[in-house]
């Protein structure tokens, strides 16, 4: 298959675009930067910004799918399509669960409700800043625009994808602190679920979902486990001896909320424990968590 990636370059899209040459399909990649990452030899680089310049997009090319990991506004779907036309072919969207209200409950599948729009009445969806409270709902007018102009497109909903290349360094802070050893802080209730992905795992999914031509949505994630049995799983792959972790309150810590990250806040919060069945009938498998832990350590020392 040819194969049009809209960001593929960094982490979750680098991932995918390494799993489709892998398996032998032509890859290419429209993106900003000039720094090509290790492991996309034999793919097509096409500069552009797709805010800015797209005008590598246009012409004549063909291609059998589109997959797009950064579109963050509506807009920002529709000029694409209006770039392609009907020659980016069958259309994977990247998205999120923070598409659905903060309200559903823990087990939801793929029918939850979703976040209302109302924190993005009467603002201009192209310009307004990205909070924490608009980025689900915009995510959702993505969907809206994909679904609107693609019947048959792929929608993939991950909670947290961790693994190597993580350059927001949400996983890999908690491989740092725990593989320097000592004692390691980290926020109460112990209990509260989570639900994370390798981006391997994943880009092995889309891409054998694409080849065979699936369409819908799909969560990514491992079915949940807590945020207590996560860090166990670290400290069992790379802690050292002296290596304990201290459970606190966060108002009672040195550290600030941020300075946990994955962590979704006190209470259970049902987003983090998605109902991932479909994705695991369509194929979907997870590598030991041990081993994702152990990848991303490797990583992080080929960084220092």
């Amino acid at each position: 298959m040819r194969i049009l990636f809209i960001g593929g370059t960094r982490f979750v899209g680098l991932a995918i675009a390494r799993e489709a040459i892998a398996r032998g399909h032509d890859v290419t990649v429209f993106h900003r930067g000039t720094t090509i990452p290790d492991g996309l030899d034999g793919a097509e680089f096409l500069r552009g910004d797709r805010d800015g310049d797209t005008s590598a997009l246009r012409g004549e090319r063909v291609w059998d799918a589109t997959i797009d990991v950064c579109a963050y506004r509506p807009h920002q779907v529709d000029r694409l399509a209006a770039d392609l036309g009907e020659r980016g072919g069958k259309h994977v969207f990247i998205s999120t669960v923070s598409v659905y209200d903060q309200s559903i409950p823990a087990g939801c599948d793929e029918t939850a409700p979703l976040a209302s729009l109302e924190p993005l009445v009467g603002l201009d969806t192209a310009t307004c800043e990205m909070t924490g409270e608009r980025y689900g709902p915009l995510k959702v007018m993505c969907e809206q625009r994909v679904r609107a102009l693609y019947v048959d497109a792929l929608v993939i909903r991950p909670t947290y994808v961790i693994g190597p290349d993580d350059y927001t360094m949400r996983f890999p802070t908690w491989v740092q602190r725990i593989s320097e050893g000592g004692v390691v802080q980290a926020p109460l209730p112990r209990e509260n679920p989570m639900q994370y992905v390798d981006a391997r795992d994943q880009a092995q999914f889309i891409i054998s979902l694409l080849e065979r031509g699936a369409s819908g949505n799909f969560h990514t994630p491992v079915p949940a486990v807590t945020f207590e049995s996560m860090l166990t799983t670290i400290v069992e792959a790379i802690g050292g001896a002296d290596t304990t972790v201290e459970w606190v309150h966060p108002d009672e810590s040195a550290l600030q909320p941020l300075d946990f990250p994955l962590w979704a806040g006190p209470e259970p919060v049902g987003m983090m424990a998605m109902d991932p069945s479909a994705a695991i009938a369509a194929g979907l498998t997870f590598r030991p968590l041990a081993q994702t832990v152990r990848d991303t350590a490797e990583w992080l020392a080929r960084r220092a």
